[in-house]
């Protein structure tokens, strides 16, 4: 026996279906294929079909996901606080005028004090949102707090108020209301 006599076992290799080669194969024609159309063609593949409903892949953002209720927040910490009154560019009060044109923000923005380093001075410091160490830091410094609710761009559409106290005024909470439906009595 040598490497010329080896032979694969019996009925382990079949000959490749050859298909469309006539009626007398058994797969002329259509070439097992079924009847014409797109399934028929070579290189078909199955698409996202969705029955008319726009797929999928066409609903969903390309890049990245923004929600809808997104709150653009801008931060500041108590270290460039302390800066600016150092410098002379605020005195005894930081308002959200001041934290927008400092810290080059929009009118849409919301601003949050965040605790890290200290305050030397009392001051009275108006933003959206503080941390609770900024706070409590704040406070022990003999300064005060005051949460504003609005944006500048929202106090600005508040006719009746100010836009200094439209900042502090709370939005009006919207509370969905059930309908029922109406009978009719005949």
């Amino acid at each position: 026996m040598d490497l010329s006599s080896l032979r694969p076992a019996k009925g382990a290799v079949k000959n490749k279906k050859r298909v469309g080669r006539g009626q007398g194969s058994g797969n002329g024609t259509t070439a097992g294929k079924g009847n014409n159309g797109q399934q028929s063609r070579s290189g078909y593949k199955r698409p996202i079909i969705e029955g008319g409903q726009v797929p999928v892949y066409r609903r969903l953002p390309k890049f990245g996901f923004t929600p809808i209720d997104r709150k653009p927040v801008n931060t500041v910490n108590l270290t460039q606080i302390n800066k600016w009154v150092e410098e002379g560019i605020v005195e005894n009060e930081v308002t959200i005028l001041h934290l927008k044109s400092l810290l080059h923000a929009s009118n849409a923005d919301y601003f949050k004090v965040l605790g890290d380093g200290e305050l030397t001075s009392a001051i009275k410091i108006t933003a959206h949102a503080f941390s609770k160490s900024a706070e409590e830091k704040i406070i022990a410094a003999g300064g005060e707090v005051v949460k504003a609710f609005r944006t500048l761009e929202e106090a600005s559409k508040v006719s009746d108020l100010p836009y200094e106290e439209a900042l502090l005024k709370p939005k009006a909470i919207l509370v969905k209301v059930k309908r029922s439906k109406k009978t009719t009595k005949s």
